[in-house]
């Protein structure tokens, strides 16, 4: 018999705090609404780009506390991962809390990761507040995965842009927010892509695989949902994941859409859309919470994937292996006027409108 995935909490725990912080060009995206903090300029006030990143990092992690109402000497465990060698913006970031820390790296999918391990700490009732963060930085991942941005290179079709922004929550054993309800934990999957700017290509099975898994093992559909959203898949890395699932005897409907996709608008140029820890964290740490909180949305099921590979690998001919993790998030609102529509989400690739649940806050 199989070994189960899955994971449905008895407790629910609760994200009782969140906090997005983006760049200016992810101000200027489909999500700008909601974002707490958009930055003047990608460098934040540092003389580096990596320095901004761990600086980000750290905003959205007090950020997400003070959302809480608590205070910072009540979280006991802080978990974040990122891209950049040895996970160094979230160890240098963690530096300055007086908190427990696991370092975690999934790539893009550490979000997810980080709330699936968070959710069993605080559902186990082994800590009463569990802060969740990750971020990315376009220009810190330019620099290490592909080139030097002076050198200017053109970027191909399939090529996804990264994001600049951090997201962060805290997981609390009570409290009002939404209610993370199950995870289920990916496996590494590997369909031996190659190329470094196609990472959707590489990342969709996972994403299929969990997707499976997840329906499978909670004996759910996609109409269980009124949002399912991977993270980081793009526009050619989501459409290949609908294309998998409706050969494996599942279409996925309106309901479904990609975050990497719906980020930036059309006018943007990011060609295959969004990528990086921060896209899907931000996405999820402003839109989807902020929906969540107000019952347009009741039942989310969130799931960021993950191209695990580095540049040394890469410069050895390896393939690109892919995961992903599915957190599925509940309202603890009622819903008004019968609940969410499919339509309503399709709204987001263009121009979203509305407010975030703390006033939105402009500077560097």
């Amino acid at each position: 018999m199989a070994s189960r995935r899955t994971i449905v909490f008895e407790n629910k725990p609760v994200i009782t705090g969140s906090y997005s912080i983006v760049g200016p060009k992810e101000g200027k995206g489909n999500f700008a609404s909601y974002f707490d903090y958009i930055m003047n300029d990608d460098s934040f006030g540092e003389k580096t780009y990596e320095k901004a990143e761990k600086k980000m990092l750290e905003h959205a992690i007090n950020g997400a506390v003070a959302d809480a109402k608590i205070q910072p000497e009540e979280v006991s465990l802080l978990l974040s991962g990122d891209l950049l060698n040895q996970i160094i913006s979230s160890s240098y970031a963690a530096r300055n809390f007086d908190v427990g820390f696991l370092g975690l790296f999934g790539a893009c999918s550490t979000m997810a990761e980080g709330l699936a391990i968070g959710s069993a700490m605080v559902d186990s009732g082994y800590f009463d507040h569990v802060v969740c963060a990750t971020g990315s930085h376009f220009s810190t991942a330019e620099r290490q995965f592909r080139f030097p941005l002076e050198l200017g290179n053109q970027r191909p079709p399939t090529s996804q842009w990264t994001v600049t922004g951090a997201g962060a929550c805290v997981l609390s054993k009570q409290g009002s927010g939404p209610r993370v309800a199950m995870a289920t934990f990916g496996k590494v999957i590997d369909y031996a892509v190659v190329d470094v700017n196609d990472m959707g290509a590489a990342m969709a099975p996972a994403a299929m695989d969990t997707m499976l898994t997840h329906f499978r093992e909670t004996n759910s559909s996609p109409d269980d949902y009124d949002l399912i959203v991977t993270g980081d898949l793009g526009k050619l890395g989501s459409e290949i994941l609908i294309d998998l699932m409706e050969m494996s005897g599942i279409k996925l409907g309106l309901n479904y859409n990609d975050c990497g996709q719906m980020y930036f608008t059309r006018n943007q140029n990011t060609l295959s859309g969004g990528s990086g820890c921060g896209c899907s964290a931000t996405v999820l740490n402003s839109y989807i919470i902020s929906k969540l909180r107000k019952g347009e949305l009741q039942r989310v099921l969130f799931m960021p994937t993950g191209a695990l590979m580095s540049t040394t690998a890469s410069q050895q001919g390896e393939t690109i292996p892919g995961v992903c993790h599915a957190i599925v998030l509940e309202s603890d609102v009622k819903p008004k006027g019968g609940g969410v529509q499919s339509q309503d989400i399709k709204k987001t690739t263009s121009a979203s409108k509305g407010g975030s649940k703390i006033q939105k806050r402009k500077g560097g």
